[in-house]
């Protein structure tokens, strides 16, 4: 969500577009607990129809470069992390059975 909104504000359709998968009680969800924490800000303007946008705070921005970095290790560890599971659920089983 927060990567999404990383280049500028952006309406509730637009953000459920470009997140894909994910239905509107959740998303509503997700931007509450965002805005209630201070990293993204609602904003409504009175016009008809009523148009609300989404935006990241400087909270929110700030967040950006962790989350890159996060990313970036993701991205080059996956196949560790998949082996490793692989090798668990292997042992997992053996032990089951």
């Amino acid at each position: 969500m927060l990567l999404t909104l990383a280049d500028g504000p952006l309406r509730f359709s637009g953000l459920r577009q470009l997140i894909g998968s994910v239905t509107p009680k959740v998303l509503t969800s997700t931007l509450r607990t965002l805005e209630r924490d201070g990293l993204v800000q609602r904003t409504v303007y009175a016009q008809v129809p009523v148009r609300v946008d989404y935006e990241l705070t400087d909270i929110g921005h700030s967040l950006l470069g962790p989350m890159e970095i996060l990313r970036k290790w993701s991205e080059s560890h996956a196949s560790k992390v998949l082996q490793a599971r692989d090798e668990f659920d292997a042992r997992d089983d053996l032990i089951r059975s």
